[in-house]
């Protein structure tokens, strides 16, 4: 067995021995079948009135009035659950004492921060997958487009991955698990909103604060639009967010 699956291994099983990832899981699968729930039943009523007009039924469209909502819903719930699952990845190791015993090892950093990383990663594809299951009743008896679907999921995987590689950066820089949630919440918050002081800013200025933000990435891919530069910019900021964990971590092992 390698040194990451067996840290990753480990990591699993502390999230499930503790409620974190139960009560994490739960409180996400009841909001996500809530406004799942929400959103059909809007859509039914939508459709029961335009079935009286044959121009505007031919334009319902339960990817753009169902799909797109919910997982642009999904994503604001991410943003509020996973700081959660992320900041007892380092901060636990730090408050317990047993960091140097981790860091002393023959396992690498490398290893270390990936095998934690996965374990995260893991978590949230359980989310995902549990999330996924009320919508499949909408192929039985419905016919949405498979292709803005399963984007819309990748989008959500990216999305969290990032947020993910974040917050296990602030988990190395603080042995309080509360303030790395806090710092890890605040933080992309700020991403968030980007996209809101866009709105005024011209230019260049706007662009960039555009490119900056996480949710003018993901949009496209609700849409069922798969951009290589919002891949790209998903891939880079968990990148980012590993390398200064590694960074912070090798500081501190070596100092």
């Amino acid at each position: 067995m390698s040194p990451v699956w067996s840290i990753t291994k480990k990591e699993l099983v502390s999230y499930f021995t503790s409620p974190i990832a139960c009560i994490v899981i739960a409180i996400f699968i009841l909001l996500s079948g809530f406004f799942f729930y929400s959103l059909v039943w809007w859509f039914n009523t939508q459709a029961m009135q335009m079935a009286q007009n044959p121009y505007y039924y031919q334009q319902i469209n339960i990817n753009q009035m169902v799909f797109a909502p919910f997982f642009h819903n999904l994503s604001i719930i991410l943003l509020l659950m996973l700081p959660v699952v992320s900041m007892r990845l380092f901060s636990e190791e730090k408050k317990m004492g047993t960091e140097e015993l981790l860091f002393t090892s023959p396992v690498s950093v490398f290893q270390i921060i990936l095998g934690k990383y996965l374990a995260a990663l893991i978590v949230l594809l359980a989310m995902l997958a549990l999330s996924a299951i009320p919508t499949i009743f909408t192929f039985i008896h419905g016919n949405p487009e498979p292709v803005p679907y399963l984007l819309g999921y990748l989008g959500l995987f990216l999305l969290g991955a990032a947020f993910l590689a974040l917050g296990i950066f602030w988990s190395a820089l603080t042995e309080n698990q509360i303030v790395s949630a806090v710092l890890t919440f605040g933080t992309l918050l700020l991403f968030w909103v980007l996209s809101w002081a866009a709105y005024s800013a011209r230019g260049l200025w706007q662009d960039v604060l555009n490119y900056l933000s996480f949710f003018e990435h993901f949009d496209g891919l609700t849409k069922g639009v798969l951009d290589t530069s919002d891949l790209v910019y998903y891939l880079s900021f968990a990148f980012f967010g590993l390398f200064l964990t590694h960074s912070v971590i090798q500081f501190r092992r070596w100092r």
